[in-house]
């Protein structure tokens, strides 16, 4: 059994891996279906039960309401966000402003009228406790400390928002890593000692979009320049296809498909298969049977037509990486290796521009692109938690701050302190003044951004800073300094110098994330998820075990034919009334109420049961034995001929 104490994990907006450091390798944790991928989807079914992965996607057509996907694209944002507004569109599920401009998920989580809200922290948090409980049940022992991805280019808060989330799962986040970073980390773990290689990551995923060049030598790992859409992927191009069949369904039956939360769903699962399809083949058909209105959708679609529809996303790919290649002084002959991740770096006219580009340069297809960022995490928490194999015992990452930090002066300028790709852990300082004489106190407010006006920049967060001496302009020494992390956070502080005397303040980005009260709710509202979801399996569960014991009694009693016709009638009527009850109150039902059931069945049957083995009958099915309360451990009766089975029941 492996020591790992730390594991990694690749959050990702459609899918999410899992890996541990085993034996001197990366090994792949596979989740409760035996899939090494996972779909980052949430739902709740009809009975208040929560399902997470597969369950939750497959299901996803038929209950759109009640499932959420892309979480991602909404974390760490604000809802007044131009691209979140365009996603709220696209999403069957309903998102709602909280009163402070930041998303928030709107679930009817039974169907009848219970409405709950979630952040989205809240959802990505119900995912990574799936993934912990997949690695706990590989590994046989609790596995908090956790290393986790996010896009290059996310921000600060996108970044802060996430940690949170991993904090309501019930993990420690011990580092956040970038993903194109973490994928060069998993590539060039077999890299040592081959001499310093330029390496392009291509990394194209469901929902985020990043190109990063860095350079290897003998295991340190330099980012060199790194950039990316964070709202651009796969699902971008799932909506391209999902709008394209909508238009072409109200042309031919003038229905309106973005009316019908349903349909939409069953749409954009058509959407996805047909995008994969297209992968591999030049033409596939996509079908819907009572797509909407109980109209059957039938059509067909090229790889050339999808192409077509794409293609402006597939141009600014390609533009990224051109601008990524400047920043980092390089041109297209300094790059050794293009490395391909994510899921929709599979799609071939990605693949056929990005070789172009690089004059038919071949692309490196050898790591799988689903499972090399969740490797990459893996490894950084090895060497984190202390890993010594000669593998990692001599890794060096340097990583890059993706967009400039800038404070505001006078006439509303951005000033930058630290410029985008900047080597990070890093720390800057820098020396302002008061702009009018006499002034006291100033503003400092921290923007991220490439806008040369401050407005026109994400603001980060804002503080006073008071306490100044009355002087003429320009005469006040105020030291800002600003430094960021590994995780790529940043902290800000002030300090007055003139008189000698220091004012500090510290500055944490608390905008767009969630409070700390908002956050100890959501712990307790995981805690409870778990208290409820233990609870609804076994309700299931006993829902299951009186469903079978109504099935296996019918055929040991009723349709055997061994049991007297005055047992038989009694056996029938327990058992119809037994069906009866449980068609009709089965989804409502309690697990007490279900046990009430059980015992009732069982005080009716077990005389008729104990009668049978007596007289050397064999009842069916997993009945459970009625003589195992015999005293004394007494056997039921076996003269070796009648082979009574007696199956063990939990």
């Amino acid at each position: 059994m492996s020591t790992a104490t730390a594991w990694g994990c690749d959050l990702g907006t459609n899918m999410s891996c899992a890996a541990i450091w085993k034996d001197g390798h990366v090994e792949v944790v596979a989740n409760a279906q035996g899939n090494r991928i996972t779909p980052s989807y949430v739902a709740f079914g009809s009975d208040g039960e929560r399902l997470v992965g597969d369950a939750a996607k497959n299901q996803a057509p038929t209950n759109p309401l009640r499932t959420v996907y892309d979480a991602k694209r909404l974390i760490g944002r604000k809802f007044s966000d131009p691209e979140v507004q365009e996603d709220i569109k696209m999403f069957p599920f309903k998102v709602i402003n909280d009163g402070k401009d930041k998303p928030q998920i709107e679930i009817d989580t039974t169907g009848s009228g219970d409405i709950k809200r979630f952040y989205p922290e809240e959802i990505s948090a119900m995912v990574l406790g799936y993934m912990k409980e997949q690695v706990e049940a590989f590994m046989g022992k609790e596995m908090k400390d956790v290393v986790i991805t996010v896009p290059a280019y996310f921000s600060d808060a996108a970044r802060r928002a996430t940690v949170d989330a991993a904090m309501i799962a019930g993990l420690n986040c011990l580092r956040i890593i970038n993903e194109p970073t973490a994928a060069a980390l998993a590539y060039g773990l077999d890299k040592k000692g081959k001499g310093e290689q330029n390496v392009l990551i291509f990394d194209c995923g469901g929902g985020t979009f990043d190109v990063t060049v860095l350079s290897i030598d003998d295991g340190i790992f330099e980012v060199k320049a790194t950039g990316g859409n964070c709202h651009l992927g796969g699902s971008s191009f799932d909506s391209a296809l999902v709008n394209h069949f909508a238009t072409e369904f109200k042309r031919k039956h003038k229905k309106d498909l973005m009316d019908s939360p349903r349909a939409l769903g069953r749409l954009k699962a058509a959407a996805e298969r047909a995008k994969k399809a297209l992968s591999s083949a030049a033409q596939t058909t996509v079908e819907c049977d009572a797509l909407y209105d109980g109209i059957d959708f039938q059509t067909s679609i090229t790889r050339a037509r999808f192409e077509e529809l794409n293609m402006h996303f597939f141009r600014e790919c390609m533009d990224c990486v051109e601008k990524v290649l400047r920043d980092a002084k390089m041109d297209k002959g300094s790059i050794d290796e293009i490395v391909m991740v994510g899921g929709s770096s599979r799609i071939p006219k990605i693949q056929a521009m990005l070789q172009e580009f690089f004059g038919g340069k071949e692309l490196h297809k050898g790591v799988s692109p689903d499972e090399v960022v969740a490797g990459g995490s893996c490894i950084q928490s090895h060497i984190m938690t202390g890993g010594t194999d000669d593998a990692v015992k001599d890794l060096l990452l340097l990583d890059v701050c993706p967009l400039s930090l800038s404070i505001e002066t006078a006439g509303g300028v951005a000033t930058v302190l630290i410029p985008r790709n900047t080597t990070i852990p890093v720390s800057k300082t820098q020396t302002f003044s008061t702009y009018a004489s006499l002034q006291t106190s100033i503003m400092v407010k921290i923007g991220e951004g490439e806008r040369p006006v401050f407005s026109q920049n994400n603001l980060l967060g804002q503080f006073e800073l008071s306490g100044i001496p009355p002087m003429e302009r320009g005469k006040p020494v105020i030291e800002i300094s600003y430094e960021i992390s590994v995780d790529g956070m940043l902290q800000v502080s002030a300090v007055e110098k003139s008189t000698g005397k220091s004012n500090k303040i510290a500055i944490k980005n608390d905008k767009g994330r969630l409070s700390a009260e908002q956050i100890e709710q959501a712990i307790k509202d995981a805690e409870k998820f778990a208290e409820q979801d233990k609870k609804v399996r076994e309700r299931i569960e006993r829902k299951n075990e009186l469903d079978n014991m109504i099935y296996s009694l019918k055929t040991s009693i009723v349709d055997s034919g061994k049991a007297s016709p005055e047992d038989t009638e009694k056996a029938k009527k327990v058992m119809e009334a037994a069906r009866n009850w449980l068609d009709d109150h089965g989804e409502t039902a309690t697990f007490e109420e279900m046990g009430d059931k059980i015992k009732e069945i069982q005080d009716t049957t077990t005389p008729i049961l104990m009668e049978l083995y007596k007289n050397g009958a064999t009842p069916e099915g997993g009945v459970p034995n009625p003589m195992g309360d015999m005293p004394n451990g007494q056997a039921p009766p076996n003269d070796g001929d009648s082979n009574v089975k007696i199956d063990e029941v939990d």
